[in-house]
């Protein structure tokens, strides 16, 4: 980390007991409950990356005239930590979080964090907030870092003034009675990002786009939506939170849609790809339409269908559903490959199978 920047530690007044914390970790759900400490290093254009520091959790006051709230000059990441067996607390690729938060800061004209304070900025959370990563099983401490442009102007241009922010959530299974197939439903009147836009940037808006989309597919019975390309409506694109992929059983090949521009680049989703590769799979990043699905389903061609992220890892896809069509069976099982990539995934996420790609970096050390 940069010798000129040094985190100012401010610990909570009234941080939940021991029996508190207790009772949230034994049924945290996601995204529910937050721990007793936060990360802030503000940034200007004169003085750069500043005043970095770990405080209570709490409110964050904004002037009413802040960017972030009138042209959403906000962008964020997901990333987990892990307890292992011997204690110990560890992290998975941070480096790539803290790449991807670059390329999403300079899509939304806010400035770029180093990556090595994004890293540290997550140790410096598990140095107050430990006891909160749980050693249950699948349960993790999830980091949401953002940034905001928070100068109070309102010309259109991009903020003078920004924060950088880190909260944690401790997390449990993400599914309540273990991993099952799910429905997905097909947009067709709604793209969640165009080329040229900010589809490839993790920010708030891709998302709020989503959230439409998402309320028709839970209409539908569904658990998400899928999203097509939004030239020519035919090609998949990715899920409203979520990468997709398909598995040619017959070939061993696993096929995801090419990044487009408009595809955000998971970093589950390239974890996947090396795992599929190193088990000798052949792997394709391409244009894939929705006809290739429904026809491929039907002769067999595709075994399975899974969806990727951080706070579900993969997602096995039992059913794809649309005006006037339904690929699939919900009552299938989930698949070998799919359940196999995740369990692999998994295993080296909590120390149970040696990291061969150096992917984990401690935070607690």
């Amino acid at each position: 980390m940069s010798q000129s920047l040094s985190f100012h530690v401010t610990r909570s007044d009234h941080p939940r007991s021991a029996a508190e914390r207790a009772k949230i970790l034994e049924k945290p759900g996601f995204g529910l409950h937050f721990t007793d400490h936060m990360v802030a290093v503000r940034w200007d254009k004169d003085t750069g990356w500043h005043d970095a520091a770990v405080m209570p959790y709490g409110p964050i006051a904004l002037d009413p005239a802040a960017a972030v709230l009138h042209y959403g000059q906000e962008i964020f990441e997901g990333i987990k930590a892990y307890r292992h067996a011997d204690g110990s607390v560890w992290t998975f690729r941070p480096e790539a979080n803290g790449r991807r938060l670059q390329r999403s800061a300079a899509r939304l004209a806010l400035p770029e964090l180093p990556v090595e304070i994004f890293v540290e900025s997550l140790k410096q959370m598990i140095a107050v907030d430990k006891d909160w990563v749980s050693g249950a099983d699948e349960a993790s401490l999830y980091f949401r870092p953002f940034m905001i442009g928070d100068e109070a102007f309102l010309g259109v241009r991009g903020a003078h003034k920004a924060s950088y922010y880190v909260i944690a959530s401790p997390a449990g299974p993400y599914f309540a009675k273990g991993v099952a197939p799910v429905a997905i439903w097909l947009s067709t009147d709604y793209a969640r990002a165009a080329k040229g836009g900010t589809g490839a940037a993790k920010c708030g808006g891709n998302y709020a786009a989503s959230l439409l989309p998402q309320q028709q597919a839970q209409a539908q019975g569904c658990s998400q939506v899928l999203f097509l390309d939004p030239v020519e409506g035919k090609y998949l694109e990715e899920l409203g939170g979520m990468n997709v992929f398909l598995v040619y059983g017959k070939r061993n090949t696993l096929v995801t849609p090419a990044l487009s521009g408009s595809i955000l680049e998971g970093i589950t989703r390239e974890s996947i790809l090396q795992l599929a590769r190193d088990r000798g799979m052949t792997v394709e990043e391409r244009k894939v339409s929705i006809d290739e699905w429904k026809q491929g389903v039907a002769s067999g061609d595709i075994t399975e269908v899974f969806a990727c992220g951080t706070a579900a890892v993969i997602t096995p896809i039992g059913q794809l559903k649309g005006e006037g069509f339904t690929v699939g069976n919900l009552d299938a099982p989930a698949g070998e490959v799919t359940m196999s990539l995740r369990k692999e995934l998994t295993d080296i996420q909590y120390g149970r199978l040696p990291d061969r790609h150096g992917w984990l970096v401690r935070l607690d050390a």
